[in-house]
Parts: C-alpha cells; structure tokens; sequence
C-alpha cells in the first residue's frame, strides 16, 4: 500500500487542481453575470432620469430609494410617468432576449430568433385582426384579446417553424429563408389590413408596426413581467437538457433528452414570451437576435449562465434603445422599435456574413 501512495498522489493533486480551476472558471462567468445585472440598474437609472423635465441621476437613485425625499412634482414624473416605461423597456427586452437564446438553441440556429422566423410578424397579425374587426368573443375586452390572439397566431408559426425544422434536420440556411419568407409574407396581410382599416384602427395598426413604449402602464408591465416570471424557472429547469442538445442532437439523445418534445415545449415557451412581449408595445425587432449573441460572447454555452445571461442582455439592450429613442432627437421621443432595427440590421448582416466565411 506504501508504495502505491506516490503513484496515486499525483492523480488526486491533478484533479484537485483541475476541480479548483473549473470553480474559478465559472466563478468568473457569475460575476460577469451580476456585472450585466448591473448594468441593467445603471441604464434603468439613466432611462428614468432623461427626459423634457432635466433630473440628474443622482436625484433619480435617491427618489426611488427614498420617494419621500421627492417633491410632489417629481415624484409624479419618476414614479408614474417613466417608470413604467422604463421597467416596461426592461421586461419586454428580457422576454424576447430569452425567447431568443432558447430559439437559437431549439433550433440549432445561430441566427433564429422571434423576429427573423416570423414569430412577431405574426403575433402582430394576430393583434391586428383584433384590432381591424373588433373582435371581443363572451365580451371579453381588448386587453385580454390582444395577447390572446398575438400568442395563438405565434403558436401557430412556431409550430410550422418547428415542423419545417424537423423534417429539414433543422438546416440553418433553409429554416432562415423560410422563417424571412414567412416573416415578408405575414407582413404583407398587415399591410392589406391597413389598407381596410378604419382611421382609429390604422392608428393602432401603425403603433404595432413601429413599436412603441409610450403606452406603458403598470398594469401591462406587470402582465408581461408575470409572463417572464412564469416562463423563466421553466427555461432554468431545461437548461441542463439545453446545454447537452446545443453540443448535437445525437449527444443530447444519447443522455435521454428526448428532443422533439423539448423543441416543441420550448417553442410554445418562445411563442408565450414573443406574445406577451409584443401584445403592448408592437413589433420590436432584433433584440431576441442580438441579446443571445452578446451572452453567449460574454458567458459562454451553459445554459445555466446563458439563459439568465440572455434576458438580461436583452434588457440592456432594450433600456439602452429605450434611452436613445429620447436622446437622439431633442424634444422628441422616436418609436422604440426604429431603433432597434438600426442597430440590430448592420448586426444581422455581420452575422450572416461571418456564417457564410465559417462553412
């Protein structure tokens, strides 16, 4: 037994050397996480303090941890003007960043996400209709039919998106073009819908399109915000099977994940977010695009990490859009959803140029 000890010894110090490495490794990923989380504060922060009446950040900070301290005046400014927009800004980016990075995973589709596979597109159109023809069944109000057609029709093309990628070996090429084809031609029924509508209705319809936070009020925010809090602890509980199928369908079947029904799951899952995401503020474009990139940059492929990871990015980035739409043009407050599609186009193209170099 003596003489074995010098043998073994090296092996137990290699993995506990290997083991104290790997709890460095992820404990570097955990405080990038909470540096993104941070980052989030900060730009909510400075989306609550620009605006016509001129605060400083530090008022802004002190008001919303002390909202005595405030004036009347601005205390109505911060906590019921732009604070619901802002924190709208927050959960909706949220909702289509982890709507994105599931999708992409889903998918095994570097470039999928709610808005480039027509998901939006037609959540939109199933808003629309409710909008054009009034459509209220057992009297129920506009509130609830609004996200309860935007998910059906999302659902919907999830659903054929999922099938398409099933039969196709979910080919990235093929399900991108499909989905941008998908995208254009429910984009052509709204347009037709416009077309019909009332001025009252087209009003509406152009709301949608555009994307817009300026309707934001704390009972839709926390709707969307149940949503996300509903639909995250389910995407955390698959995040082990996710990781496993993001390294191959055939590693992920070889662990027991049964891949079609998680697919199927996860894209309902998309569908519920996108719906939610877009039932109050229209079409926003890009985020569940580039959120999940900038995690999976930052974070690598855990799931345990990216997920989370990818909310928050797509948080970022919506409150940053949210703070330019009131920046760029002074005296006036441009639809949220113009910007994002800004920046997210040169990005989309970059991507795909950078696919077209790798294969």
């Amino acid at each position: 037994m003596r003489r074995s000890e010098p043998a073994t010894a090296p092996a137990s110090t290699g993995s506990e050397s290997l083991a104290a490495a790997y709890r460095r490794f992820v404990m570097r990923r955990v405080l990038l996480l909470v540096s993104l989380a941070a980052a989030v504060v900060v730009s909510v922060v400075v989306d609550l303090a620009i605006g016509p009446a001129a605060l400083s950040v530090l008022d802004v900070a002190g008001g919303l941890i002390h909202p005595a301290s405030l004036d009347a005046t601005t205390r109505v400014i911060i906590w019921e003007v732009r604070l619901p927009y802002a924190l709208m800004a927050l959960v909706v980016g949220a909702s289509l960043g982890l709507a994105g990075a599931e999708m992409q995973t889903a998918l095994n589709n570097p470039l999928a996400s709610p808005f480039t596979l027509g998901i939006g597109a037609a959540a939109t159109l199933g808003a629309s209709i409710v909008i054009v023809f009034n459509i209220a069944p057992f009297g129920l109000p506009p509130s609830v039919m609004l996200p309860l057609s935007a998910f059906v029709f999302a659902a919907a093309a999830a659903l054929v998106v999922l099938s398409l990628s099933r039969a196709l070996g979910a080919s990235v090429h093929t399900v991108v073009l499909f989905g941008i084809a998908l995208l254009f031609g429910l984009n052509a029924v709204v347009g037709l819908l416009q077309f019909v509508a009332d001025a009252d209705a087209l009003q509406q319809l152009v709301f949608w399109t555009m994307g817009s936070l300026a309707r934001a009020s704390m009972d839709k925010l926390l709707l969307v915000a149940a949503v996300l809090a509903l639909c995250l602890p389910f995407s955390m509980r698959h995040a082990w099977a996710m990781t496993a199928l993001r390294g191959g369908e055939e590693q992920a079947r070889s662990v027991g994940i049964r891949v079609e029904r998680l697919r199927l799951i996860v894209l309902l899952r998309v569908s519920l977010l996108t719906a939610a995401a877009l039932a109050f503020v229209g079409e926003i474009g890009f985020i569940g695009l580039v959120g999940p990139h900038i995690a999976r940059l930052v974070l690598g492929e855990d799931h345990r990490l990216f997920l989370p990871g990818s909310a928050l990015a797509g948080a970022l980035l919506m409150s940053c859009a949210s703070i330019a739409s009131k920046s760029l043009v002074p005296g006036v407050v441009l639809p949220v959803g113009i910007v994002t599609a800004l920046v997210g186009i040169p990005l989309f193209i970059s991507l795909i140029l950078m696919r077209g170099r790798s294969e």
